[in-house]
């Protein structure tokens, strides 16, 4: 494959690249966020068993219900756990969903399973495998992306290559195999 010279495209986009438009991504999204979750839940449910809470209950839940009857000792203490556990399961959470896309992003197949399904590869501009590090990035500005009120995607149906703003941030096209 030829890259085009960079003076007469922007990021050495290639030429013959076929970008993916947003349904396509939009239904590698809906596979992917399956799988992920059934991961999450598999990883996430002992966590709780451990922590004391099951899915039909929470074995703390007689305490929240009498929490002012509590000492303020007592209530500052169950605020903190409740706290500690969320925190725990969001960073669970997180890196389970940044290995999971980062991961299979920056393998040989260069594409998570739901983009496998459907067809499609993330590339770098120029048409490369992109890196761990890369993927990285592109994860994080999908967090940006979604924290725009969702503009961050939205740009995929109007750009020339269908990127979104996580893609220009991290420099790589999703494209058709």
């Amino acid at each position: 494959m030829e890259i085009i010279d960079s003076s007469s495209t922007q990021h050495n986009i290639l030429p013959t690249a076929n970008p993916a438009g947003f349904l396509l991504r939009f239904v590698a999204y809906i596979i992917d966020r399956l799988i992920v979750g059934f991961v999450s839940l598999a990883v996430i449910f002992p966590i709780l068993a451990i922590m004391g809470i099951s899915l039909f209950g929470l074995s703390e839940l007689d305490t929240f219900r009498n929490f002012e009857n509590l000492e303020d000792n007592e209530k500052v203490a169950l605020v903190m756990a409740a706290i500690a556990a969320y925190s725990i399961l969001i960073i669970i959470a997180v890196s389970i969903n940044w290995l999971y896309y980062s991961l299979f992003e920056s393998s040989e197949r260069q594409a998570t399973p739901g983009k496998m399904a459907v067809g499609i590869k993330v590339t770098s501009t120029n048409g490369q495998r992109i890196s761990f590090l890369n993927a990285t990035g592109r994860f994080f500005g999908k967090i940006i992306s979604g924290m725009l009120f969702g503009f961050g995607y939205i740009m995929i149906l109007f750009t020339e290559k269908k990127q979104g703003l996580h893609d220009l941030m991290a420099g790589t096209l999703v494209v058709k195999k």
